[in-house]
């Protein structure tokens, strides 16, 4: 992959300015993923802003509704994944240091385990809440509501709050989908998940409440359980890929649908070296960038020299912004172990 200097960050012979590859935090990023990260942190901003809003209007509404009541929950969910993105990108402005040589950028997968573990129990919690409430044939009341003088049924007033609620979620939901490649960001693709949950869950929210307006009760209650399946299946979900990520699982793509094309790009790059007979790389993703362990075996024959896994070094973290962190381990043969072979 050619790139210039201006847009790897690097300088003569590929070698890393301050602000990229030896930084920590938003330093290590390129200009073009700090300005995505800017306007993510803009995003999360607006959608706390948002859902806080929604979450107010849906508690003022709910009553005794199973399916408002699962609205509103699953709406004070969304507030978890935003506040975690926002204090992981803070943190991981800080260097490192003795404490913790790597620096803070795993600071971006704690905040997909908090916002994973919290979707989940909240889910298992709703379908078991909801369940209850089905078996025990509890028939939630909507009656009438006086507004301007005028009666008026309660179902209209929660509809449209369902309404108000759901539209954010959807505009800003894509919007964010859009920025998690280029940012490798799990977090955030996780709130885009949510968003999608979010005015899904609203849409059902609105036919349990229909349902209890014709008279079929157990809608309300059935609305809530298949909110609680796609929290549960968009908890889990984020939560395995939370565990690989921390538990130094290979790095895989932003969506954890297969390992990451970079590991293969930069173990070729490494086997372009002339002095290089074989290498294979192992690489955990750290948040928003990856550590690389390189280990070459030298060709036949071959010294090698301190300046040589230097400019491999180098060589390495040009291939793409993603590249962070790289040690390069000349071994005598690359052991034929899982680990290291497919």
């Amino acid at each position: 992959m050619n790139r210039t200097e201006e847009e790897t960050g690097t300088g003569g012979r590929g070698e890393p300015a301050p602000e990229t590859a030896e930084a920590s935090g938003h330093d290590a990023l390129p200009e073009e993923q700090r300005r995505i990260l800017r306007r993510a942190i803009r995003l999360e901003w607006v959608s706390l802003a948002c859902t806080a809003v929604a979450v107010t209007l849906e508690i003022a509404m709910a009553g005794q509704s199973q399916a408002m009541k699962a609205a509103w929950i699953e709406d004070a969910l969304a507030l978890l994944p935003p506040l975690a993105f926002l204090v992981a990108v803070r943190r991981i402005r800080r260097g490192p240091h003795a404490e913790f040589p790597y620096g803070h950028h795993r600071s971006i997968g704690v905040a997909h385990l908090v916002a994973s573990v919290a979707l989940l129990a909240m889910g298992t919690f709703l379908l078991i809440d909801s369940a209850i409430t089905l078996i025990k044939v509890e028939r939630p009341p909507v009656g009438l509501t006086i507004v301007a003088g005028h009666a008026i049924w309660s179902g209209w007033l929660m509809i449209a709050v369902l309404i108000l609620a759901l539209t954010p979620p959807l505009i800003l939901g894509r919007m964010k989908k859009k920025l998690t490649e280029p940012l490798h960001d799990k977090v955030l693709y996780a709130d885009a998940d949510m968003n999608t949950a979010d005015w899904s869950s609203s849409t059902a929210s609105i036919v349990g409440v229909l349902g209890i307006g014709i008279g079929l009760w157990w809608f309300d209650s059935a609305a809530a359980i298949l909110i609680s399946f796609s929290i549960l299946h968009d908890g889990g979900k984020n939560l395995r890929g939370a565990l690989r990520g921390l538990t130094d699982g290979r790095a895989r793509t932003y969506d954890d649908a297969e390992p990451h094309p970079l590991i293969g790009q930069i173990e070729e790059r490494a086997r372009d070296e002339e002095w290089v007979g074989d290498a294979v790389a192992r690489v955990r993703d750290e948040g928003h960038v990856f550590h690389v362990e390189m280990f070459v075996v030298p060709g036949d024959g071959r010294a090698v020299t301190g300046a040589q896994c230097e400019d491999l070094r180098a060589a390495l973290r040009d291939v793409d912004w993603k590249i962070h962190d790289v040690v390069i381990a000349p071994v005598a043969e690359i052991p034929s172990t899982q680990a290291f072979r497919d």
